[in-house]
Order: C-alpha cells, then sequence, then structure tokens
C-alpha cells in the first residue's frame, strides 16, 4: 500500500514526467511527422499572396505568344545590365529609393516648403493659432497651391509626424516620380544635343543634391543619377535646395552605379570622375564636348574603389591650397560650367 501510493503520487498528470526526472515513454514513432515541420520558406515570388508573387503572376499572364517579342515590348536604347535591373525591381524601388512620402513637420519648415513650391498631397493643421502670422501664410499658401487642408487633432498629428514637434502643421510631400537611366539619354536625343549627365556617388545630403539638379538645369546638363543606397534622395530640402529645378531637370534611380555607368559606356557615352587625386586638369578634358557622365563622390571619402575603377579619366580641380576641399555641390558647379564653356566654343 506505502509502496503504491508513493508511486502514484511519483507521477505528474501533466508533464508525464516520473518524480525522478525519468522522460516519459516515446510514442514509438508515430509521431514523427509531426516533427518534420513545414520544410524551407519558399523564395518571395512563390509565396501566395505575397507582392512579388502577385507582380510574377501578372508578368506571366502578360507574356503572350503572339507578341513577337514576348510581351517584353521593345527593347529601349541603353536597356542593358543596369537598366535590366531596373525593370525587374522597379516595383520595389520604392523599398531602397527612399521615394516613400514624406512628411514635413512644424511651422517654419511646413512655411518654407510652401514658398519654395514643393509638390505636396495634403496639408494637415491643427487649432488655429491667430497669434501667429505663419499659420495663416500656411494656409493661404495652401489654398492658392490647390493643396488639400485637413484638420487634424494632436494624436492624427503625433502619428504622422512621429512625434516630432509640429505645432499643429505637417505638410504630406508627394512622392519623387524617379526616371529611368535611359530616359536621360533620350532627353539629349530628343534636343539634339550631346548627353551631359551627373552621377551621384555617396553624396548623402539632400540639399547637395538640389544644388546639383540646379547646376544642371543652369548649364545644360539632361538629368541627375542617383544610387539606391548610400545616396540622397529627392526630399522636401531637396526640392527646396534646387529652387524649383527638380521640376525642369529629372533624376534617374540606379540599383547599382557601376552597372549604370557600364550602361552608359556601352551606349557611347565617355565618364570622367571628380577626384581630388586625378591625373587630369579639369581644363585638359578633352572630352568635355562630346557625351558625357561626370560622377561626383562625398567631400569626405570622394569616389567609392569601384565607382573610381569604372571611370575613363579622374578628373582633379585645380585649388589653391591643397588642404582644402569642395563639396559636392560645388565641384559639380564648377565642372558643369567648364564642360559647358568647352560647347559653347
Amino acid at each position: 500500500m506505502t509502496g503504491g501510493a508513493a508511486g502514484g503520487a511519483g507521477r505528474s498528470g501533466r508533464g508525464g514526467r516520473t518524480k525522478s526526472g525519468k522522460p516519459r515513454p516515446g510514442t514509438g514513432g508515430y509521431g514523427k511527422r509531426k516533427l518534420e515541420g513545414k520544410g524551407p520558406t519558399p523564395p518571395a515570388h512563390q509565396r501566395p499572396g505575397h507582392p512579388a508573387q502577385r507582380r510574377a503572376a501578372a508578368k506571366a499572364a502578360g507574356r503572350g505568344a503572339s507578341s513577337p517579342d514576348g510581351g517584353r515590348g521593345a527593347e529601349r536604347p541603353g536597356d542593358r545590365g543596369a537598366d535590366r535591373e531596373y525593370r525587374d525591381r522597379a516595383p520595389d524601388r520604392a523599398r531602397g529609393a527612399g521615394d516613400a512620402p514624406e512628411v514635413v513637420a512644424g511651422r517654419n519648415a511646413v512655411l518654407e516648403s510652401l514658398r519654395a513650391r514643393v509638390p505636396a498631397t495634403a496639408l494637415y493643421a491643427g487649432p488655429r493659432d491667430g497669434s501667429d502670422p505663419r499659420f495663416n501664410e500656411v494656409i493661404r499658401l495652401a489654398a492658392d497651391a490647390g493643396i488639400p487642408v485637413i484638420e487634424a487633432g494632436r494624436p492624427e498629428l503625433d502619428r504622422l509626424t512621429g512625434g516630432a514637434v509640429h505645432q499643429s502643421l505637417a505638410l504630406k510631400i508627394r512622392s519623387y516620380d524617379y526616371a529611368h537611366p535611359s530616359d536621360l539619354l533620350q532627353r539629349a536625343r530628343a534636343r539634339g544635343e550631346e548627353p551631359l549627365i551627373v552621377a551621384l556617388d555617396s553624396v548623402t545630403d539632400p540639399r547637395n543634391l538640389g544644388a546639383i539638379v540646379r547646376s544642371v538645369a543652369a548649364f545644360g546638363g539632361h538629368g541627375v543619377l542617383v544610387p539606391a543606397r548610400r545616396s540622397a534622395h529627392v526630399s522636401a530640402g531637396a526640392w527646396k535646395a534646387s529652387a524649383g529645378a527638380l521640376a525642369r531637370v529629372p533624376v534617374a534611380w540606379a540599383s547599382n552605379l557601376v552597372r549604370a555607368l557600364t550602361s552608359y559606356q556601352e551606349a557611347g557615352l565617355f565618364v570622367a570622375g571628380l577626384d581630388a587625386q586625378g591625373d587630369t586638369d579639369l581644363g585638359d578634358l578633352g572630352v568635355a564636348d562630346g557625351p558625357l557622365v561626370l560622377v561626383v563622390g562625398s567631400e569626405g571619402r570622394g569616389l567609392s574603389r569601384l565607382v573610381a575603377q569604372r571611370c575613363d579619366v579622374l578628373v582633379r580641380i585645380p585649388i589653391a591650397s591643397q588642404t582644402e576641399s569642395l563639396n559636392a555641390g560645388v565641384a559639380a558647379g564648377i565642372a558643369l560650367h567648364e564642360v559647358a564653356t568647352r560647347r559653347v566654343r
């Protein structure tokens, strides 16, 4: 009796383990299938309901046997390397390109954006502050520009701005529609001019991007090329720095800058990189009057190694002191002025 009672109390009804800690008996292999799992996770384009799977299905459905090109359409000039990758990844470029809608918060920031005619989709405004003239001017500028004014409470403004200091005003900026790299070539050919394109390498300040776009517009360039990673993209800051030039000069997006430059070289363009250690002075750039891509690096790092290797020539801007350096916007403006001077001779 005593032994039986001890044995009964030593077993746990839930865990199935004895008092001594010995594991319960196995299933004899009958539960093996439950341990197999579901196998490896399939790629995105094979997962039902995934955006990549829907795009792949739509792409497959769009390929008709009756089309002589298999449903792909005629090949565009320069559609190689980076251009093919651009077409394949273009629906996903909002992730890496940073072209999701931006929200500008604060009375001064919103007012400056509206004065600079930054394209916006909506102005969210809290309770009006009649004592601040900026508030009334913001409302008036938005109405004049045809931007919808939406009344919003503090919780909604906090959510839209991510908790930033909004002062009861938030402006939602329109997502920028990036061009295809080959569109810049088409733009030059439509004008009957030799292409002049500026490519940016690790230029992360949106104000530099805006200033470069402004110089491209001033000196007859045909567009700016930015990579998907480690680069500034078109934002409210870039719009303000461009002084409206972004409305006239297209910015193209490339998933890989080196491949995009290779594609331009295959299309007949000469690639010149601006580098303080370059072996050619800017004034000696003999190909300035031909089809040209100017590559501008960051002020601190300059051109990355792979981009510098891809350039046909590295060009330096002579300056009085070797201890000084030029920021990307100033360097691009000087180089574009030199190229424009060569082209009008």
